[in-house]
């Protein structure tokens, strides 16, 4: 009987891991109001429409003419309610040359990424206490995967621009890149924390601090 019990909470948990399944055909996000669930509340299956599936625009490139020289096109449940529940989602990424999409974290998400155009140098860190760093130099047509919460990135190692597309599995799997949230905390980390933690001075820090750090 423990047997048993421990099987079913192991499955339980597993089960719990990643999004949850639908318990309908779908579950069209709607506005919440002044509620705050895990996740969205459903649409009146009434009031759907082919529009609630529907999302245009992933042909177009996004403008890399910024610091990073990489731009992010989502499409998660956020442009498309309809993905409510289903556990996925896109992203476009267009890079200038030499354009990076720096190191990052989708806390909710294991991440597939195709390349459409051009050659980018991609990876991901393990956790620790290994740490090692796993890279792979991308052509046209090559996908790689980005496992959930590990930290990663994707730089375009060409004299060309280059374009890939990702997908992702959860409705909204979130994006923590890692120098923003560091640096660029709102409140701002103490510099004596950031200074330890690096083992750097505080001038290093406080420079650091000063910065505007972008969204990608």
């Amino acid at each position: 009987m423990l047997y048993f019990m421990g099987l079913l909470a192991l499955s339980c948990s597993l089960a719990l891991a990643s999004d949850p399944s639908p318990l309908q055909d779908f579950c069209v996000a709607a506005p919440s109001g002044q509620v705050f669930v895990n996740g969205q509340f459903c649409k009146d299956p009434k009031h759907v429409t082919e529009n609630d599936f529907f999302f245009s625009g992933l042909n177009k490139p996004g403008n890399s003419a910024n610091p990073l020289g990489s731009k992010v096109t989502p499409v998660n449940v956020a442009q498309i309610p309809g993905l409510n529940t289903l556990g996925i989602s896109a992203a476009r990424i267009d890079f200038a040359p030499y354009g990076l999409n720096p190191p990052h974290i989708h806390p909710r998400g294991t991440e597939i990424l195709t390349v459409l155009e051009g050659t980018l140098y991609v990876g991901f860190v393990t956790s620790n206490t290994e740490n090692r760093l796993v890279t792979k130099v991308l052509q046209k047509g090559d996908v790689f995967v980005f496992p959930q919460g590990l930290i990663h990135f994707q730089r375009n190692a060409g004299y060309g621009n280059a374009v890939a597309i990702a997908a992702l599995s959860s409705q909204n799997p979130g994006v923590i890149t890692v120098a923003n949230s560091v640096f660029g905390s709102k409140p701002p980390i103490a510099d004596d924390v950031l200074a330890k933690a690096f083992q750097v001075d505080k001038s290093v820090v406080d420079h650091l601090q000063s910065q505007f750090w972008m969204d990608n």
